[in-house]
């Protein structure tokens, strides 16, 4: 009796397979010693087709006109050595003989493995003489003028603003921070002083004039032996076109760099002779040698005060002060100028003709001693001059 009653079509009662009616389409793979007995026949086919056609320069018989590869183990050897390359070729002076019977010269062949070694090697490694051309041109001392040089339009203008964006960044930090501060910065640091002058000179290229170079005009018609200290100096440019003309310069900054720059904190102590008046007494101090001070945009950092007392210290009394400085750092220029004649100096010109900067000079003239306590006052009055900010890009 059929387990199903269906018009049309029937299943037997009881279906028993006895042997595989089908096979599983998957893909089996051959056992390993079928597959190895394969490839041994076909590198044999391979070799006694090789042994039947022999290579130019090869003699598959020996000395005495027998066959030197009847034997199936050399056979297997032969077609090893010719696989990596080894055989006549590797005897040349039998190979490169002419053969008696022959009109042609056999050349050995040569091996293209080898061949291919040599390609891929004379790629990876370059030859000597390239190798040389690329040591020489690697930077030399001036390393990051050579750097530049080998960039692209693109990678110098991006240079260019990284190297801008650092320099405001120190400027800022510098005018921001005491004197003490910035020169630990710079001494933990030297390459903080170059890269700020390096992006200073940077700068001074879109100026429509530079105030160094003013002073350097002027003071070039002084009287020789004139003595001028360059606080702030920078690359001392003024010690280095004035000096020629006889015309004696000290320099200060907070790091010496160069022969001609003395390192000091200028809003600190400065290493010139000279002295205050005591307390209760009206005097221009002793001891003093210079002629004339020179602050271009040096007046930096919240204790700025502290450098024009200093400079008045090492002043001659009826010496010059000399001040250029940027034109939005003011908030307010006659409380400026006030507070320069507390601390002992005379107005006597201002220039404002610059876009900018505004250009000062003062006088020293004789003032009573002050305590410590005045000196306090007189620098809680320096937001007159504002530390100089960039907009943030």
């Amino acid at each position: 009796m059929s387990l199903f009653q269906v018009p049309g079509w029937s299943v037997a009662t009881a279906p028993v397979r006895e042997e595989p009616q089908y096979t599983s389409k998957k893909r089996k793979r051959p056992s390993n010693d079928t597959h190895k007995l394969e490839a041994a026949e076909v590198n044999i086919e391979k070799l006694i087709s090789k042994l039947a056609h022999p290579q130019p320069g090869e003699n598959p018989t020996n000395s005495k006109g027998k066959a030197k590869a009847q034997d199936p183990r050399r056979k297997a050897r032969l077609g090893k050595k010719q696989k990596l390359g080894v055989g006549a070729a590797d005897a040349p002076k039998k190979a490169e003989r002419p053969s008696a019977s022959s009109s042609e010269v056999k050349i050995p062949p040569s091996s293209p493995t080898k061949s291919k070694k040599e390609k891929k090697m004379a790629k990876s490694n370059p030859p000597p003489a390239i190798e040389v051309a690329s040591k020489r041109l690697k930077p030399s001392s001036p390393q990051q003028e050579a750097t530049s040089s080998r960039l692209t339009a693109l990678q110098k203008g991006m240079k260019q603003s990284l190297d801008g964006a650092r320099f405001r960044l120190i400027n800022e930090t510098l005018y921001k921070s005491d004197s003490r501060a910035a020169r630990q910065m710079m001494q933990e640091d030297p390459k903080v002083f170059e890269e700020y002058h390096m992006g200073f000179r940077h700068q001074v290229l879109s100026w429509p004039t530079n105030p160094v170079e003013h002073y350097i005009s002027m003071f070039s018609t002084y009287p020789k032996k004139t003595i001028i200290a360059d606080l702030g100096c920078g690359d001392a440019a003024l010690a280095r076109n004035l000096l020629p003309k006889g015309i004696s310069v000290v320099s200060f900054d907070l790091i010496s760099d160069s022969k001609f720059v003395v390192e000091a904190d200028i809003c600190d102590k400065i290493p010139l002779p000279g002295s205050e008046p005591a307390e209760a007494e009206k005097s221009g101090g002793e001891g003093q040698i210079v002629d004339i001070v020179v602050c271009a945009l040096s007046l930096m950092g919240v204790n700025w005060v502290q450098c024009l007392r200093e400079v008045w210290r090492v002043l001659k009394l009826g010496g010059e002060l000399h001040i250029a400085e940027v034109t939005s750092r003011f908030t307010d220029i006659e409380q400026f100028q006030g507070l320069i004649g507390s601390i002992g100096f005379r107005s006597k010109a201002k220039d404002e003709s610059n876009t900018h900067f505004i250009l000062f000079e003062f006088v020293k003239v004789s003032r009573m001693g002050k305590t410590e306590k005045d000196w306090a006052k007189l620098l809680t009055r320096s937001t007159f001059l504002q530390p100089c900010e960039y907009k943030r890009r």
